[in-house]
């Protein structure tokens, strides 16, 4: 028995509009870009199966391509939102090559009298965006649930389900039986409506653990440069010194003062001012290893914890920051301000937190006191001579 195509894509028509309805209100709350993303699939789908419901009337040879595109569309939709759920964004090109491929080949095709034309590119393109909708959602980062794991097991399916459908497309045409029966529009929508459903209650879940994340982003980070914010280092940096304090490891500390600033604003404006303090955070993050903590500490001063760093190697990471930022492109007219830092490394067994930002401040006096731009260390014979000098 062969399901009746129209029927079913109806109905996959009707359950498309609810579900997108309810998504674009969770969008409009929530702004999740996950379920902004997921909303827009939801839409491509219906749009392109409505097209599809044009087939064997005179508006088919537009109508056919058009669903063609739209449905594969919807599918690198659900992609690019599965990727911004591992803080990833899919590229323009990414996602616009597939419905672009199906567009050409959909015409070439004969449309106005072909119901499967650019069929081939087609089913190759969903079983593309499906397949890497389905990686993307296996590698997320969940802290609250599974359910990511579940989602991309049921994308797998689907796109193995297409795989197939282009398999015996190849080989046997869409006019076979075996097509027919088990890979034609009926079966496909039936499956799609089922699916649709399934993942859209699961959605929930992704979009609440996306938007839990992205308010403990705005908790802990600095809103400018998106370093970590001064609570939040000293939480992660204390933490961090304890764990290695237990292991007989050391650290270092640097805090850095970008020179002048003040002029900087006061020139050419608080714009200028925001752009070199971003461009002083890239040339951290570019400069440091993963495991290594960066902090907006105040104002125009950043401080950085390295696990396991030694003195020297601590002051070269400093230079490179400033080699860095000095190789990057500024604004017509602005100069970056040069930095200066005050660099410290921790003795194991005595090992404090406050301690270390306070001689690490007091060898950055020192570095400002000799006339900036420059990197002054403190190691463990100085450490308490400078923190003395820090405090009198």
């Amino acid at each position: 028995m062969v399901l009746d195509a129209f029927s079913v894509r109806v109905a996959l028509g009707v359950v498309t509009v609810t579900l997108l309805l309810l998504f674009c209100a969770s969008f409009h709350r929530t702004r999740s870009p996950y379920a902004g993303w997921w909303s827009l699939a939801l839409l491509e789908f219906m749009v392109g199966n409505a097209a599809f419901l044009l087939n064997g009337t005179p508006h088919q040879l537009w109508a056919n391509p058009l669903g063609n595109v739209l449905v594969v569309a919807g599918a690198f939709s659900v992609w690019a939102g599965a990727k911004t759920l591992r803080n990833r964004k899919a590229a323009p090109w990414q996602l616009a090559l597939g419905p672009a491929v199906t567009a050409v080949a959909s015409f070439l095709e004969n449309p106005g009298n072909n119901v499967w034309s650019g069929g081939l590119v087609y089913l190759a393109m969903m079983t593309l965006g499906i397949a890497l909708a389905a990686y993307d959602l296996w590698f997320i980062k969940s802290s609250h649930s599974q359910v990511h794991k579940a989602l991309s097991v049921a994308a797998g399916m689907l796109a193995v389900y297409y795989l197939c459908r282009w398999v015996v497309y190849a080989l046997e045409g869409p006019a076979s039986y075996t097509f027919r029966t088990y890979f034609g529009p009926g079966p496909s929508a039936l499956i799609s409506m089922v699916l649709l459903v399934t993942v859209s209650f699961s959605m929930t879940a992704l979009t609440s653990d996306q938007l839990i994340k992205g308010l403990r982003e705005r908790a802990t980070r600095d809103h400018l440069t998106g370093l970590l914010n001064r609570g939040a280092f000293l939480d992660l940096a204390t933490t961090e010194l304890e764990r290695l304090q237990s292991t007989g490891s050391g650290a270092s500390v640097v805090l850095a003062d970008l020179d002048h600033f003040k002029a900087v604003n006061d020139e050419h404006g608080h714009g200028a001012g925001d752009v070199a303090l971003r461009a002083f955070a890239e040339a951290c993050a570019g400069s440091v290893r993963s495991t290594d903590l960066i902090g907006r500490y105040g104002g125009e001063e950043f401080v950085l914890f390295l696990p396991g760093a030694t003195q020297d190697r601590a002051e070269n990471i400093a230079s490179e920051i400033s080699r860095r930022m000095a190789a990057m492109q500024t604004p017509e007219g602005v100069v970056f301000p040069t930095v200066s830092y005050g660099v410290t490394s921790s003795i194991p067994a005595v090992a404090d937190l406050n301690f270390m930002i306070e001689v690490a401040d007091a060898a950055l006096y020192s570095a400002k006191a000799q006339g900036r731009n420059r990197i002054v260390g403190a190691d463990r014979l100085e450490a308490a001579t400078i923190a003395d000098e820090a405090r009198s």
